[in-house]
């Protein structure tokens, strides 16, 4: 009976408090101090760790294609070493994401286009403007095959008067209009066998080109990032290929493409179902120039890379239902050494070790 009545009294009590918050949360001096407090803490909480020189790290920054998902941006990676972050791809809503996670946008390097799909292309312009603004030394390098030079004219040409007006307001003190320019710098593919190009060094990061088939789009690249005995391999776009696998090879971290053709060939029947002719020859023609989950698998097998993740991934799953369907056959070929990539999945690769450490940002 009095643990009963004992119960009461602090049932009671915790309604109390509650309502007592309830009621001081709609007094104006209490909601300032309230959101003092969270405005203070999201403005000093930067995830600044994310740039140590103990490892490269990977951050993925847009999972999603061009199908709509509530969650997933479209493709972005995030690369962080040698003091700096470069991004492979700017898909529509990652930098959304990286705002969100309060990543310093001053210290972005450069950016890698894949190709000029529009889902690799979109946020272009933002990542300019929001790291031109928050302090970016210099130019903006960008860098992706024959053709990069009028996707950057276009970029900077859209967003032109935006920035005659931050100038304008803020001032050039602040905001110089010579750093926020955008600067292309056209890339080639291999020659002589090699498995790579350089596309760029500094700070002990190097960065190597390599073409791949996603064909009609020629050409189209994806990118090789070794650091400090650490390596990590992005695709982008492409269907399964030698060239990959050169790229590849021996690699800690393959991240690669993935179309789940068995759901699109499902979504292509259901568009025939529903009378959208224009839907159902788009899920038909799109088989032919991307991977499979379990053909990305079978790449990493073959280029002997350390784990495969899996990104870009077509229809991005809505439900953790749907990537079990979505990765079906994936253990068969390559057991438990890959991973399903989710916006924020960060790939942490500790300098000369063969660890590799996963975490999400949030």
């Amino acid at each position: 009976m009095r643990l009963k009545r004992a119960a009461r009294v602090v049932g009671l009590v915790a309604l109390a408090l509650v309502v007592s918050i309830m009621v001081a949360l709609q007094i104006p001096a209490v909601q300032d101090r309230v959101l003092g407090g969270m405005v203070d803490r999201i403005l000093a909480d930067r995830p600044d760790g994310l740039f140590d020189d103990d490892a490269m790290r990977v951050l993925f920054c847009g999972t999603a294609s061009p199908l709509p998902h509530a969650t997933r941006a479209k493709a972005c990676v995030a690369v962080f070493a040698g003091g700096s972050f470069y991004v492979v791809d700017v898909g529509p809503g990652s930098w959304n994401n990286l705002g969100l996670w309060r990543v310093d946008a001053a210290r972005l390097g450069g950016v890698f286009l894949t190709h000029f799909h529009s889902d690799h292309i979109g946020d272009l312009g933002e990542f300019d403007l929001q790291s031109w603004v928050q302090g970016r030394p210099g130019p903006l390098a960008v860098f992706g095959p024959d053709g990069v030079e009028r996707v950057v004219a276009g970029f900077e040409e859209a967003y032109a008067l935006d920035a005659v007006y931050r100038t304008a307001h803020h001032g050039a003190e602040l905001v110089d209009p010579d750093t926020g320019r955008m600067v292309a710098r056209t890339l080639s593919a291999p020659a002589n066998g090699d498995a790579t190009a350089l596309a760029f060094e500094a700070n002990g990061l190097r960065v190597g080109a390599f073409a791949v088939e996603h064909h009609p789009v020629e050409p189209a690249f994806g990118y090789r990032f070794d650091y400090r005995g650490r390596s990590v391999v992005i695709t982008g776009d492409t269907i399964k290929s030698e060239r990959v696998i050169a790229a590849a090879r021996g690699a800690d971290v393959l991240v690669h493409e993935a179309q789940a053709q068995h759901l699109v060939a499902r979504m292509r029947e259901a568009a025939g179902k529903a009378d959208r002719p224009r839907i159902e020859k788009v899920l038909g023609d799109i088989p032919d120039y991307h991977t499979s989950p379990v053909e990305a698998a079978e790449v990493a097998n073959e280029a002997g890379v350390g784990h495969l993740v899996l990104y870009h991934l077509t229809p991005p799953p809505p439900a953790r239902l749907v990537e079990r369907v979505f990765v079906r056959g994936v253990d068969d070929v390559r057991g438990d050494d890959w991973t399903l990539a989710d916006d924020g999945l960060l790939v942490t690769l500790p300098a000369d070790s063969d660890a590799i450490e996963f975490s999400r940002l949030h």
